[in-house]
Protein backbone atom coordinates (compact mmCIF):
# COMPACT_ATOMS: atom_id res chain seq x y z
CA UNK A 1 0.00 0.00 0.00
CA UNK A 2 1.27 3.46 -0.92
CA UNK A 3 2.51 5.45 2.09
CA UNK A 4 1.35 9.03 2.45
CA UNK A 5 4.16 11.57 2.14
CA UNK A 6 4.52 14.29 4.76
CA UNK A 7 3.89 17.10 2.27
CA UNK A 8 0.62 15.42 1.19
CA UNK A 9 -0.52 15.48 4.82
CA UNK A 10 0.43 19.17 4.95
CA UNK A 11 -1.69 19.83 1.85
CA UNK A 12 -4.71 18.22 3.51
CA UNK A 13 -4.12 20.21 6.69
CA UNK A 14 -4.00 23.48 4.77
CA UNK A 15 -7.19 22.49 2.91
CA UNK A 16 -8.86 21.82 6.26
CA UNK A 17 -7.88 25.32 7.45
CA UNK A 18 -9.63 26.73 4.36
CA UNK A 19 -12.70 24.50 4.86
CA UNK A 20 -13.05 25.69 8.46
CA UNK A 21 -13.15 29.26 7.21
CA UNK A 22 -9.93 30.29 8.94
CA UNK A 23 -8.63 31.37 5.52
CA UNK A 24 -10.80 32.80 2.75
CA UNK A 25 -10.30 33.91 -0.86
CA UNK A 26 -7.62 36.57 -1.06
CA UNK A 27 -6.27 35.92 2.45
CA UNK A 28 -2.55 35.70 3.02
CA UNK A 29 -1.25 32.37 4.29
CA UNK A 30 0.94 32.27 7.42
CA UNK A 31 4.68 32.37 6.74
CA UNK A 32 6.53 29.11 6.05
CA UNK A 33 8.00 29.24 9.55
CA UNK A 34 4.59 29.78 11.15
CA UNK A 35 3.14 26.89 9.12
CA UNK A 36 6.03 24.67 10.23
CA UNK A 37 5.27 25.44 13.87
CA UNK A 38 1.48 25.21 13.49
CA UNK A 39 1.55 21.93 11.56
CA UNK A 40 4.66 20.54 13.30
CA UNK A 41 6.47 19.61 10.09
CA UNK A 42 9.74 20.53 8.38
CA UNK A 43 10.14 23.60 6.17
CA UNK A 44 10.92 21.32 3.19
CA UNK A 45 7.54 19.62 3.59
CA UNK A 46 5.76 22.97 3.81
CA UNK A 47 7.51 24.24 0.68
CA UNK A 48 6.62 21.09 -1.25
CA UNK A 49 2.99 21.38 -0.14
CA UNK A 50 2.81 25.06 -1.12
CA UNK A 51 4.31 24.28 -4.53
CA UNK A 52 1.67 21.58 -5.11
CA UNK A 53 -1.17 23.87 -3.98
CA UNK A 54 0.13 26.56 -6.34
CA UNK A 55 0.08 24.08 -9.24
CA UNK A 56 -3.50 23.15 -8.35
CA UNK A 57 -4.48 26.80 -8.45
CA UNK A 58 -5.50 26.94 -4.79
CA UNK A 59 -2.85 29.50 -3.86
CA UNK A 60 -0.77 32.09 -5.66
CA UNK A 61 2.66 33.38 -4.71
CA UNK A 62 3.32 37.13 -4.87
CA UNK A 63 6.98 38.10 -4.96
CA UNK A 64 8.03 39.85 -1.78
CA UNK A 65 4.57 39.51 -0.24
CA UNK A 66 4.02 35.80 0.42
CA UNK A 67 1.41 33.20 -0.48
CA UNK A 68 -2.30 33.99 -0.85
CA UNK A 69 -5.49 31.97 -1.29
CA UNK A 70 -6.34 32.41 -4.96
CA UNK A 71 -9.47 34.55 -5.32
CA UNK A 72 -10.61 32.33 -8.21
CA UNK A 73 -9.41 29.03 -6.82
CA UNK A 74 -12.81 27.36 -7.35
CA UNK A 75 -12.55 27.97 -11.09
CA UNK A 76 -8.99 26.66 -11.16
CA UNK A 77 -10.13 23.42 -9.54
CA UNK A 78 -13.34 23.04 -11.52
CA UNK A 79 -11.96 23.70 -15.00
CA UNK A 80 -10.24 20.26 -15.13
CA UNK A 81 -13.59 18.70 -14.13
CA UNK A 82 -15.24 20.44 -17.06
CA UNK A 83 -12.55 19.03 -19.37
CA UNK A 84 -13.13 15.54 -17.93
CA UNK A 85 -16.82 15.81 -18.89
CA UNK A 86 -15.71 16.54 -22.45
CA UNK A 87 -13.30 13.62 -22.50
CA UNK A 88 -16.06 11.27 -21.34
CA UNK A 89 -17.79 12.01 -24.63
CA UNK A 90 -21.13 13.26 -23.30
CA UNK A 91 -23.86 13.08 -25.95
CA UNK A 92 -25.56 16.27 -27.14
CA UNK A 93 -28.89 14.93 -25.90
CA UNK A 94 -27.45 14.46 -22.42
CA UNK A 95 -26.08 18.00 -22.34
CA UNK A 96 -29.43 19.42 -23.46
CA UNK A 97 -31.34 17.41 -20.85
CA UNK A 98 -28.99 18.69 -18.15
CA UNK A 99 -29.39 22.28 -19.29
CA UNK A 100 -33.20 21.90 -19.29
CA UNK A 101 -33.05 20.79 -15.66
CA UNK A 102 -30.73 23.58 -14.52
CA UNK A 103 -31.19 26.72 -16.61
CA UNK A 104 -34.93 27.58 -16.42
CA UNK A 105 -34.90 27.50 -12.60
CA UNK A 106 -31.56 29.32 -12.59
CA UNK A 107 -33.11 32.11 -14.67
CA UNK A 108 -36.10 32.25 -12.30
CA UNK A 109 -33.85 32.71 -9.25
CA UNK A 110 -31.65 35.21 -11.09
CA UNK A 111 -34.72 37.32 -11.87
CA UNK A 112 -35.25 37.81 -8.14
CA UNK A 113 -31.66 38.72 -7.31
CA UNK A 114 -30.01 40.26 -10.37
CA UNK A 115 -28.44 43.70 -9.88
CA UNK A 116 -28.41 46.67 -12.25
CA UNK A 117 -24.69 46.16 -12.74
CA UNK A 118 -25.19 42.52 -13.73
CA UNK A 119 -27.94 43.52 -16.16
CA UNK A 120 -25.50 45.92 -17.84
CA UNK A 121 -22.86 43.17 -18.04
CA UNK A 122 -25.37 40.76 -19.63
CA UNK A 123 -26.43 43.42 -22.14
CA UNK A 124 -22.80 44.00 -23.11
CA UNK A 125 -22.30 40.26 -23.69
CA UNK A 126 -25.49 40.15 -25.81
CA UNK A 127 -24.36 43.11 -27.92
CA UNK A 128 -20.94 41.58 -28.48
CA UNK A 129 -22.53 38.25 -29.39
CA UNK A 130 -24.99 39.85 -31.82
CA UNK A 131 -22.16 41.63 -33.64
CA UNK A 132 -19.95 38.55 -33.94
CA UNK A 133 -20.07 36.03 -36.77
CA UNK A 134 -17.25 33.73 -35.71
CA UNK A 135 -18.71 30.36 -34.60
CA UNK A 136 -16.17 29.67 -31.85
CA UNK A 137 -16.35 33.23 -30.49
CA UNK A 138 -20.17 33.06 -30.47
CA UNK A 139 -20.11 29.77 -28.54
CA UNK A 140 -17.80 31.30 -25.91
CA UNK A 141 -19.94 34.42 -25.56
CA UNK A 142 -23.16 32.38 -25.43
CA UNK A 143 -21.68 30.22 -22.66
CA UNK A 144 -20.60 33.39 -20.84
CA UNK A 145 -24.13 34.80 -21.11
CA UNK A 146 -25.67 31.78 -19.39
CA UNK A 147 -22.91 31.60 -16.77
CA UNK A 148 -23.49 35.27 -15.90
CA UNK A 149 -27.15 34.45 -15.30
CA UNK A 150 -26.06 31.70 -12.90
CA UNK A 151 -23.83 34.18 -11.06
CA UNK A 152 -26.77 36.59 -10.82
CA UNK A 153 -28.69 34.07 -8.68
CA UNK A 154 -26.38 34.92 -5.80
CA UNK A 155 -26.25 31.18 -5.10
CA UNK A 156 -22.64 30.04 -5.06
CA UNK A 157 -23.57 26.39 -5.59
CA UNK A 158 -25.56 27.13 -8.75
CA UNK A 159 -22.80 29.23 -10.31
CA UNK A 160 -20.21 26.58 -9.37
CA UNK A 161 -22.25 23.82 -11.05
CA UNK A 162 -22.71 25.97 -14.15
CA UNK A 163 -18.98 26.66 -14.30
CA UNK A 164 -18.19 22.95 -13.98
CA UNK A 165 -20.23 22.20 -17.12
CA UNK A 166 -19.16 25.34 -19.01
CA UNK A 167 -16.85 23.55 -21.45
CA UNK A 168 -19.64 21.08 -22.24
CA UNK A 169 -22.10 23.90 -22.90
CA UNK A 170 -19.61 25.76 -25.09
CA UNK A 171 -18.87 22.67 -27.20
CA UNK A 172 -22.58 21.85 -27.46
CA UNK A 173 -23.41 25.35 -28.72
CA UNK A 174 -20.54 25.26 -31.19
CA UNK A 175 -21.51 21.84 -32.56
CA UNK A 176 -25.20 22.75 -32.83
CA UNK A 177 -24.30 25.60 -35.25
CA UNK A 178 -27.27 27.45 -33.78
CA UNK A 179 -25.56 30.80 -34.38
CA UNK A 180 -25.25 29.99 -38.08
CA UNK A 181 -28.72 28.53 -38.59
CA UNK A 182 -30.86 30.64 -36.24
CA UNK A 183 -28.79 33.66 -35.17
CA UNK A 184 -31.79 36.03 -35.26
CA UNK A 185 -33.88 33.66 -33.11
CA UNK A 186 -31.00 33.26 -30.64
CA UNK A 187 -30.74 37.06 -30.45
CA UNK A 188 -34.50 37.36 -29.83
CA UNK A 189 -34.47 34.63 -27.17
CA UNK A 190 -31.55 36.18 -25.29
CA UNK A 191 -33.28 39.56 -25.34
CA UNK A 192 -36.47 37.93 -24.06
CA UNK A 193 -34.56 36.35 -21.17
CA UNK A 194 -32.82 39.66 -20.46
CA UNK A 195 -36.09 41.62 -20.38
CA UNK A 196 -37.61 39.12 -17.95
CA UNK A 197 -34.56 39.45 -15.72
CA UNK A 198 -34.76 43.26 -15.96
CA UNK A 199 -38.44 43.11 -14.93
CA UNK A 200 -37.55 40.71 -12.09
CA UNK A 201 -40.22 38.37 -13.48
CA UNK A 202 -39.19 34.87 -12.40
CA UNK A 203 -41.93 33.05 -14.28
CA UNK A 204 -41.22 34.86 -17.55
CA UNK A 205 -37.47 34.28 -17.15
CA UNK A 206 -37.99 30.55 -16.63
CA UNK A 207 -40.32 30.27 -19.64
CA UNK A 208 -37.93 32.27 -21.83
CA UNK A 209 -34.99 30.06 -20.83
CA UNK A 210 -37.02 26.91 -21.57
CA UNK A 211 -38.10 28.33 -24.94
CA UNK A 212 -34.47 29.10 -25.77
CA UNK A 213 -33.41 25.52 -25.02
CA UNK A 214 -36.23 24.17 -27.19
CA UNK A 215 -34.63 26.07 -30.08
CA UNK A 216 -31.43 24.10 -29.45
CA UNK A 217 -33.51 20.91 -29.52
CA UNK A 218 -35.00 21.82 -32.91
CA UNK A 219 -31.54 22.50 -34.32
Amino acid sequence: MKSTKIYEIVIEQIKEIVKRGELKSGDKLPSERDLCEKLEVSRASVREALKSLQMLGLIESKHGEGNFINENFENSLLEPLSIVFLLLGSKSEDVLELRKIIEPETAAIAAKNITDEQLVELKEIMDELNNNSDIEACAILDKKFHYKIAQATGNHLISTIMFSISSLVEKYIENSKVHTINKILVKNHHEEIWRALKDHDSNAASIAAQKHLELNHIV
